[in-house]
C-alpha cells in the first residue's frame, strides 16, 4: 500500500472548545490509485489530505506513507521525506508572487539540492507538460487563475513525487480550465503511476477516481464503485513531455 491510515483522529482545541476534524478514519490506497475525497466544506477532507501529505500530524492513530510510519517522525526528517516523496497542490496556489512561473516550479528542486540551471530546465519541461511552455517567464499576477493552477500543478510534480495531494484543483477556475486540469491529472497518473489524492466538493472531479471516499462530520465512507470516466486525454503530448523529463532526470539524479 502506498498510503495507510489507521484510526486517525484530529482534534483542534482552543481553550475549552474542542473541534473534532477527523473521527477515527481508516483508509488505504495502493500505488497508482486516484482516491477522490468528496464532501462539503467542514467535512474534514482538507484535514485528511494534509495528514496524507504529512503536512499535519494526527492527534491519534497511525499514518504510513510508502511503508514508513511518519506519525512521530522528527520534523526535519519529515520535511525531507515529504520533499522527496509528496507533491502538494494548494487550493489558493501559494505561488511566490515575485518569482516567475519557472522559478516557482524550480523551488522544490533547489530545496533538494539540484543545481539552479538544471532545476530551471526541468521546470520548463514541466510547464510544457501542463501546456504553459510560453509562460515560463511570467509572474503570477500576469497569469489567469487556470494558468496559476497549472503552474502549481507543475510545482507539485517538480521532485517526481510518488504521492500527489491536490486540494480543490478545480474550485477557483473556469469550466474549460477545470476540464484541462482534470485531464492532465488523469494522464499524469496513468503514465507515472503516482498515487493521487484529491479533495474536492466538485462532483465532476469524481470522473478521475479509481476510488471515491465521501467525508461527512470527520468520518470517511467509501463508495462501492466510482463513476465511469469519460475524459479527453492528451496522453501523447503528456507522454512526450514525460520522456523529456526522464532523460533530464538521469542527468539530475532524480
Amino acid at each position: 500500500m502506498a498510503v495507510v491510515l489507521r484510526n486517525v483522529t484530529k482534534v483542534y482545541a482552543s481553550g475549552p472548545v474542542r473541534t473534532v476534524a477527523l473521527d477515527s478514519v481508516s483508509l488505504s490506497a495502493s500505488a497508482g490509485e486516484v482516491a477522490v475525497l468528496m464532501g462539503p466544506s467542514g467535512s474534514g477532507k482538507t484535514t485528511l489530505l494534509n495528514i496524507i501529505a504529512a503536512l499535519d500530524r494526527p492527534s491519534s492513530g497511525e499514518v504510513r506513507i510508502l511503508g514508513v510510519d511518519v506519525t512521530a517522525m522528527p520534523e526535519r526528517k519529515l520535511e525531507r521525506f515529504r520533499l522527496e516523496n509528496v507533491g502538494y497542490l494548494f487550493q489558493s496556489y501559494n505561488l511566490v508572487p515575485y518569482l516567475t512561473a519557472e522559478q516557482n516550479v524550480a523551488l522544490p528542486l533547489m530545496a533538494l539540492g539540484v543545481r539552479k540551471e538544471l532545476a530551471l530546465l526541468r521546470a520548463r519541461v514541466l510547464l510544457e507538460l501542463v501546456g504553459l511552455e510560453g509562460a515560463a517567464r511570467l509572474r503570477p499576477h500576469e497569469l489567469s487563475g487556470g494558468m496559476q493552477q497549472r503552474v502549481a500543478l507543475a510545482r507539485a510534480l517538480a521532485t517526481k513525487p510518488k504521492i500527489l495531494a491536490l486540494d480543490e484543483p478545480t474550485s477557483n477556475i473556469d469550466l474549460e480550465s477545470a476540464s484541462l486540469v482534470l485531464g492532465l491529472i488523469h494522464a499524469i497518473n496513468k503514465l507515472t503511476k503516482a498515487t493521487v489524492f484529491v479533495a474536492s466538493h466538485d462532483p465532476d472531479v469524481a470522473r478521475i477516481a479509481t476510488r471515491l471516499v465521501y467525508m461527512r462530520g470527520g468520518r470517511a465512507y467509501e463508495a462501492s464503485e466510482p463513476p465511469k470516466r469519460e475524459l479527453k486525454l492528451e496522453v501523447e503530448r503528456v507522454a512526450e513531455a514525460l520522456d523529456k523529463l526522464e532523460k533530464l532526470d538521469r542527468i539530475i539524479g532524480l
